[in-house]
This record gives C-alpha cells, structure tokens and sequence, in this order.
C-alpha cells in the first residue's frame, strides 16, 4: 500500500519513450511481441513486464539438431523433437532463448526470488534514491495462521475479525517505519526538505528501518532453462503466494512466447510428479496386487514420504 498514493497506476507502454522502428532479422514470436514493454499489475502494487527476449520454439530446435547437422523439419516432427527433450531432460538447448523482466515486487518476495542464482539482475537501489512511500498489504482472505504440519505454510484462515486487527497493526506499522525513513532522511518522497533547518543522514542509513514490504524493482535476466527451474519451484501450489502470483503471470507469458515448450514444460515437469526407487517398488507392487498402500513401512518410506505419494496419486 501506498502511504501517500494508493491509486498510482501501473505505467503503461504508451508512457514509454518511443524507439525508432527497424527492420530485424531475428526470431520474433508473435504472442510474444504483445507482451513488450506491456505492464501486467500483480499484487497490490506490483507489476510485470517482459523489456526483451530472444528466440522461439524454433530456436530450441535449431540448438538441438546442431548435433548432428540438421535443420527445422515438419510440425510434426518439431513438437515431439521438443517434447522429447523435456521429457528426457536434455536442457541445454533451451538455454538459446532469453527474457529480461522489469518486476516491481515487495523485498521479502524479492528476497526469495534472488535464491535463484542463475540470472542477472539489477535493483533498485536505497543508497542512490529515496524509496517510494509503497508497501504490500496482504488480502483478507491471505491471512492464516501458521500451518501445524509444515513449518514454512499457512494453515487456516483467518476470521474477518482477526484479519481487519492484523491489518490494521501492519499498516500502522508500516507508516510509521516510513514517516521515521523520511525525518531521518529530512527529506519527502520526492526529496523536498522537510526542515531547512537540519541536515538528513545518509540514505544507506536511513533505509534500515524500513518494513519487508516495501515495493522494490529490478530488471531479471535469464535463459528459458533456468526460467523453467524457477517457475518449477514458484508456481508451484507449495509456494509462497507472494512470489507464486508472479510464478504464474510469468507461466502465461511464457505460453505467448514459446508455447509447445510451455505445453511440454506443463506436461512432463510442472504438473508432472517423481517418484522415489521405494515409491516405485511399492506402485508396482500394489498394482500386480502384492501389495496395499498400508505396506509402506516395508519399502522404506516413512509416514510423511507414504502421505506425499498417496497425495501425488490421489489415493
């Protein structure tokens, strides 16, 4: 939420410096080409958009037959070549295609984002500029309580009650982190003094009192490989919701750009599952009916490994 501001619009491609047209005689994906320099809002504050990229389901096939010489052949023969590499995990040709991402997202998602190392990134930064008065306010029905079976998730939702009190104590708290950010600072948001009279301390100073939901950005860099890792563990309906609302944003415009990759993607890895040796010992064995779901014990797995698989199969 926006301590001063809270209608700020999410910048639009037609407020956007205008570059001279040319010819080019790289890829272009159409459904990609609708996505350039267009905002996709996330969460209360947020956005998404896609600065640049390269290549296009062709390009992983042009990577691939590079192997042994050979070019685009039918439609046919394209997708299940495609198909073929995610289904047998060779990776390194979708390493040929990049997107480079402008996200503006709250830090503590932005902190989980930056585990994946695998990218290049810029951020804003606090030691140059005076951060925006805009932080994230969860939605009522985002609020839970700690989940008593998994130490990193929520559990139940909270009551309206609950919620509006919760609430209320983040937004106070909020802005007054931020209204102690700019009288240390002596200075407003759009660095106006605030009393002539004193000096402001150092911006790196000031910034350390300021909440993990400030809204931060950055331009995110990565190949189509390591974007599918990401999106592997973000979108997954494990994940954080924070960070999986973008997972997702992320996913459809991944299915403009490349979309028999994405449908291969979906298919064989996102919406797929493992199974351990044990768990295969035991799926084979319980359908040649030598064995029951209740025999777990005996093929190694523990209580919690039983429940994950009996979840994964829907038993």
């Amino acid at each position: 939420m926006s301590a001063t501001d809270p209608e700020k619009p999410v910048p639009e491609a037609a407020d956007l410096p205008l570059r001279e047209e040319a010819a080019t005689f790289r890829p272009v994906a159409p459904g990609m080409e609708g996505h350039v320099n267009r905002y996709h809002q996330v969460l209360d504050h947020g956005f998404i958009a896609v600065k640049d990229y390269m290549g296009d389901d062709l390009s992983i096939l042009q990577m691939a037959r590079m192997s042994y010489g050979k070019g685009t052949k039918g439609l046919n023969d394209d997708r299940a070549l495609l198909r073929y590499l995610m289904r047998h995990f060779h990776t390194s040709p979708f390493e040929g295609c990049v997107i480079k991402l402008h996200v503006k997202l709250p830090i503590f998602v932005m902190r989980q984002w930056v585990r994946h190392r695998t990218a290049s990134l810029n951020e804003y930064s606090a030691r140059y500029s005076i951060m925006p008065d805009e932080f994230y306010m969860p939605r009522p029905d985002q609020l839970a309580m700690q989940s008593k079976d998994n130490k990193q998730g929520r559990g139940d939702t909270l009551s309206a009650e609950q919620s509006a009190e919760v609430l209320a104590i983040l937004k106070d708290e909020a802005l007054r982190n931020f209204a102690t950010y700019h009288h240390l600072l002596n200075a407003d948001e759009n660095g106006q003094p605030l009393d002539e009279g004193r000096e402001g301390i150092a911006r790196e100073l000031a910034r350390i009192g300021l909440p993990l939901s400030t809204y931060t950005q950055m331009y995110w860099q990565t190949n189509l490989h390591n974007l599918m890792h990401f999106l592997r563990l973000r979108a997954d309906p494990h994940a954080q919701y924070e960070i999986r609302i973008f997972a997702e944003k992320i996913l459809e415009i991944m299915a403009d750009w490349v979309p028999v990759t994405t449908e291969a993607f979906r298919d064989y890895q996102l919406e797929a599952t493992r199974l351990s040796r044990m768990d295969l010992a035991l799926v084979k064995d319980m359908l040649a009916g030598k064995a029951k779901l209740e025999d777990a014990a005996a093929y190694g797995l523990t209580k919690r490994e039983t429940r994950e698989l009996a979840d994964r199969l829907g038993l």
